[in-house]
């Protein structure tokens, strides 16, 4: 790596492990002891991608937004806490160098999210969504989410509305007209949501007198004001299927203004420089994140005491046939499956010691839960690991296991990363895994609701 121009470049999956942030910030220091920092080339990376201003360059007019207004309510919780806040109501907990209480949540409101596919130990999830008075779900689907909730506001998709796209790395705003009708009953959620103001008497604030349509035109329109030589207008825009984004920064190099000149260019550190050891975090006093980077080995490892009973490492890794759990009842995903489950890479020798074969149903287990998968022998996982890829839809239908579609979050720990960020921790988890005998229970996931005539 010294020896020629080296980007360190950590992606974002390694974060999601128990002390999720010592890779990160290792690769920092890493980068930091090359001395390429500030170099085309070298220097360092985190998970390159559309949120990072690279590909187009960066957009310093911004993009299309829906304004979101202020927000009367300032406190929040990491994600990966959902469960521990609504089992245990004014219970303190450590995160990022303060010392918080949890709230008493009477009422959920999920939109836009599937908490039954990203959060660890669902078991335990799902005690914690029984415990508010009231859950409502806006979805597009009848995820577990859904079917977990008291009232389901049937949404429309994208495919189902019109709308406006752009990400950061795009060199182009596109209009995205409605595809299909709306299916079912299922509304644009602004619709939805405008119908409620008004029983709170409140629909004129909410909309401010317009229409979705109505706003789509507005937030174009105040785009395109930014620029001196603006894109076309709305109608323009939206007759051609898009705009070209004008005044793009190109993508320069990162940090390089600081080290050219670092006093001029400083970093938003305490000191302005780089900082291999933070006093700020080190001040927390944190066992499970230092003051710097460091190796702290974690309890769902090969080689751990818990490794004795568990001997398998299970990584959770993104799924090739869906984004996270999304459409994973559509064909392709459902084709790449093993037996009508979400399938398991395993090594051929640890398959053959236990008995198992290409195509056989699988029990996972440990002593959080069990889920019931489909298995691939492949030379190309390493021996004692086994992978099972995120978002198969939960399906806790059968006693035979937790979830018999095969979702690995049954498994999973619902601990924080550190109490510095108390982020998930769902990657990583050790199993046992057995060839399951007889005939496994149906998966019923994919089952549409029964709908009653009032």
């Amino acid at each position: 790596m010294a020896g020629g121009r080296t980007l360190v470049n950590v992606g974002w999956s390694v974060q999601r492990t128990r002390f999720g942030e010592q890779p990160l910030w290792g690769g920092v220091a890493l980068a930091a002891c090359l001395g390429q920092i500030g170099l085309p080339g070298g220097g360092f990376a985190t998970g390159y991608g559309s949120t990072g201003n690279y590909a187009g360059g960066s957009t310093p007019s911004g993009l299309p937004r829906f304004l979101q207004g202020l927000n009367p309510v300032d406190s929040a919780i990491p994600v990966a806490r959902v469960a521990d806040m609504l089992l245990h109501p004014g219970e303190p907990y450590d995160y990022d160098g303060r010392r918080l209480t949890y709230p008493d949540i009477r009422m959920v409101v999920w939109s836009g999210g599937n908490p039954f596919h990203h959060h660890q130990n669902l078991a335990r999830l799902t005690r914690a969504f029984g415990r508010p008075e009231t859950v409502v779900v806006a979805e597009t689907h009848w995820t577990a989410t859904a079917r977990h909730a008291d009232i389901v506001l049937p949404s429309t998709t994208s495919l189902e509305r019109d709308d406006i796209g752009a990400s950061q790395g795009d060199l182009r705003v596109r209009a995205m007209p409605r595809a299909v009708p709306p299916h079912g009953s299922a509304r644009d959620e602004y619709d939805v949501y405008a119908d409620l103001a008004e029983r709170l008497g409140v629909r004129k604030e909410f909309t401010e007198g317009r229409t979705s349509a109505q706003w789509l035109r507005r937030i174009y329109e105040q785009w395109r004001a930014r620029y001196d030589t603006p894109p076309p207008g709305f109608d323009a825009f939206w007759a051609a299927g898009g705009a070209d984004i004008p005044d793009r920064v190109e993508d320069t190099t990162l940090f390089g203004g600081f080290r050219a000149d670092p006093d001029a260019h400083p970093l938003g550190t305490p000191s302005g420089r780089i900082e291999l050891y933070s006093r700020t975090i080190d001040s927390f006093g944190y066992e499970d994140c230092p003051g710097h980077p460091a190796w702290l080995p974690a309890s769902e490892r090969l080689g751990s005491q818990r490794s004795r009973r568990w001997p398998l490492l299970l990584v959770a890794n993104q799924p090739p046939g869906r984004l996270h759990s999304q459409h994973d009842m559509g064909a392709y995903s459902r084709w790449l499956e093993i037996a009508g489950r979400a399938r398991i890479r395993m090594h051929p020798d640890d398959a053959r010691v236990r008995g198992i074969a290409d195509g056989d149903v699988v029990r996972a287990h440990n002593d959080r839960g069990s889920l019931l998968a489909g298995v691939e022998t492949s030379a190309e996982v390493r021996p004692e690991v086994v992978q099972l890829p995120t978002g198969a839809w939960y399906d806790p239908s059968s006693p035979e296991a937790a979830c018999v579609h095969g979702n690995p979050n049954v498994l999973t720990s619902d601990t924080g990363s550190s109490a510095l960020s108390q982020g998930t921790t769902g990657q990583h988890v050790l199993v046992e895994v057995d060839r399951y005998e007889g005939e496994p229970p149906p998966v019923r996931v994919f089952d549409p609701p029964r709908v009653s005539a009032r």
